[in-house]
């Protein structure tokens, strides 16, 4: 099989995140960097396909140049080569239009993406990426059969789940519970050394970067008000002091 798995680099889930100033972004000094945790699920589930059925997979990412960490990361897991399209930052339309452009040309059975990216959250580019090579897509998807030439796919709605049947080519977008993901091992990281990369940019790929939406402005949460500790050894009385502080003060009864 010629399977794709599409990843991106996003701010460690533990990364103290601070704004900028002017709200245009956040700061990135400091920040460690790592593979999105929903495509982790994807390559896991890429691999495994490969290992079934056989054939290889690619590893496609956009971003700036320490975004080659996160193509490596996915080689070391056993991934057989990788695309870097060295686009720094991009609305999810044009990230979208980047990865199929530079999918286009490998004609895979199948491509697989996170739900969503754990920095932006905003779920979309997956089917975007669909749309624009013209296949199916499941989204949500928490377990993947592959068989003559179909994939079948369950996924997660209100109360019950789903089961829907795609024709292949198609895209995936894995979500928790597809499978659990492997780590690194040293001979893999050591082999996605040498492993290829091919590096993109948006002239190579024929496309221009034309935003479709931007963000105006980036704020940090209110800070929260400091708790209170109700003092006493009278537990009747303060319980009655805490009944009198949710219904004056925090008016949720």
């Amino acid at each position: 099989m010629n399977i794709v798995a599409c990843v991106k680099q996003v701010p460690d889930t533990e990364a103290l995140i601070k704004v900028k100033a002017d709200g245009s972004g956040i700061e990135e000094g400091g920040i460690k960097w790592v593979m999105n945790p929903y495509d982790e699920y994807g390559v896991e589930e890429a691999l495994k396909l490969k290992e079934k059925n056989g054939g290889e997979v690619t590893i496609v990412s956009m971003g700036p140049a320490r975004a080659m960490e996160t193509i490596r990361t996915a080689l070391a897991m056993g991934a057989e080569k990788g695309i870097h399209i060295t686009i720094d930052k991009a609305d999810e339309y044009n990230t979208a239009a980047a990865l199929a452009a530079a999918i286009k040309g490998i004609n895979p059975d199948i491509i697989f993406c996170g739900q969503r990216a754990i920095d932006d959250d905003s779920g979309q580019v997956g089917s975007i990426l669909a749309e624009l090579l013209g296949l199916p897509v499941v989204t949500l998807v928490t377990k993947l059969e592959i068989a003559d030439g179909k994939a079948k796919a369950v996924k997660p709605i209100e109360g019950a789940q789903l089961l829907i049947e795609s024709q292949m080519p198609c895209v995936i977008t894995a979500q928790k519970g597809l499978n659990e993901p492997r780590y690194a091992s040293l001979p893999g990281i050591m082999k996605a050394k040498k492993k290829p990369v091919d590096v993109k940019d948006a002239a190579a790929l024929g496309i221009t970067v034309q935003p479709k939406a931007k963000i105006v402005k980036m704020t940090p949460p209110p800070e929260r008000a400091p708790g209170k500790i109700i003092g006493g050894d009278d537990p009747a009385a303060k319980a009655a002091e805490l009944a009198k502080l949710l219904r004056e003060e925090a008016k949720v009864i």
